[in-house]
């Protein structure tokens, strides 16, 4: 039976890739229990918020890092649940979220749920995360998470995410997005970062270019994605209890490809489309190179494009688990990676702060 108890849900970042996606997808109805029930979107600009307009979603601009905006804009909206994915790597913004999901509680006697979005890269040999971690359940992750938070921001904020909702009362749940592909379905970017950027650099050097390391990376795409946080709320409006807390951390692995199967592919696409001069890929010459080529900076490049990661299984904590059933496969996606290109060209590049975050960062 559907809870009665839940109002209504938020998600920031719903301008962005991601989050534009969910508050689309949701909208179309990927979670049955939520029809009727109040979807809002937060953004950050009025022009942000006069394209969600469009697409009937209820917008607000919301500063996230007001504290005393987001607990006023949680109750004034009956919010129960919240969708965190415009930041990773700045927990004071989750804490402000938690914090207004912690009142909101206090004030209905009510559960509040925080989903917040991690990222792929806090668990990858290249930051830090020891080899053979992944595999054991989720409240070990948590643990090695919490023994390495200070060496990578991303680790921080999952920890913070985790031990701060716990004292105040919230359930929380972590997704971990991979490397995600595909044309989102949202109102304003419809852009992943990655994969554009490498189409747009290709076409515009005429050739496709590689790191000489051939590591394996996971993927999901991004309709995937979004069905896993849909199945999370689902789950939770059918008042059920999804592994959370410590419990719970869910990988979006759909599979995983190697760097060099998909450049490969990639080349010979755009090379049928006379778009590169050749259909085999080149090796950058040099980090620097590739950072210049791909336009981000050099101490962040190989973060981007030439870090491996290995498959996650977080036994009763995992996203197969709670009955996530991923429809993109690896045959799928290099059968259809036109699909990318056509998005590219269409669109051009992402509509995200990423990069330009990436430049300030360097300069810290």
């Amino acid at each position: 039976m559907t809870s009665t108890n839940i109002g209504s849900i938020l998600i920031t970042g719903a301008a962005g890739y991601i989050g534009g996606s969910i508050v689309s997808d949701f909208l179309g109805g990927i979670v049955p229990s939520l029809k009727g029930r109040k979807i809002v979107a937060a953004v950050r600009s009025q022009e942000q918020a006069a394209s969600l307009s469009e697409s009937g979603v209820n917008v607000i601009c919301l500063d996230i890092a007001d504290k005393k905006a987001v607990t006023k804009a949680l109750v004034d909206n009956n919010i129960f649940i919240v969708i965190h994915t415009a930041s990773s790597l700045i927990p004071e913004l989750a804490i402000n979220l938690i914090d207004g999901l912690s009142e909101q509680r206090k004030q209905t006697g009510r559960k509040t749920y925080f989903i917040h979005t991690s990222a792929m890269s806090a668990f990858m040999p290249r930051t830090g995360w020891p080899s053979g971690k992944l595999q054991g359940p989720g409240h070990e992750i948590f643990e090695t998470e919490k023994q390495l938070a200070d060496s990578y921001p991303v680790r921080k904020t999952d920890v913070t995410v985790v031990e701060h909702a716990q004292a105040q009362g919230v359930i929380s749940f972590i997704v971990i997005p991979c490397l995600t592909y595909g044309k989102g379905t949202g109102a304003w970017n419809k852009l992943s970062v990655n994969i554009p950027i490498i189409i747009n650099a290709s076409i515009e050097h005429k050739k496709v270019q590689q790191f000489a390391e051939n590591i394996e990376v996971s993927y999901v795409h991004i309709s995937d994605l979004t069905a896993l946080y849909g199945l999370l709320v689902e789950r939770i409006l059918q008042d059920e209890e999804p592994p959370n807390g410590t419990d719970g951390f869910y990988f979006s692995t759909a599979y995983q490809i190697s760097s060099h199967d998909f450049s490969e592919h990639l080349a010979r696409a755009l090379h049928t489309r006379g778009l590169v001069a050749s259909s085999t890929p080149e090796v950058w010459p040099s980090v620097e190179a590739a950072a210049e080529g791909l336009s981000v900076p050099v101490k962040f490049v190989e973060y981007l494009w030439n870090s491996g990661d290995e498959a996650p299984s977080v036994g009763k904590g995992g996203a197969h688990a709670i009955g996530w059933q991923p429809k993109w496969s690896r045959e799928k996606f290099l059968r259809n990676i036109d699909d990318e290109i056509d998005a590219v060209l269409e669109l051009g590049k992402a509509k995200s702060s990423l990069i330009a975050s990436l430049f300030t960062a360097a300069k810290e």
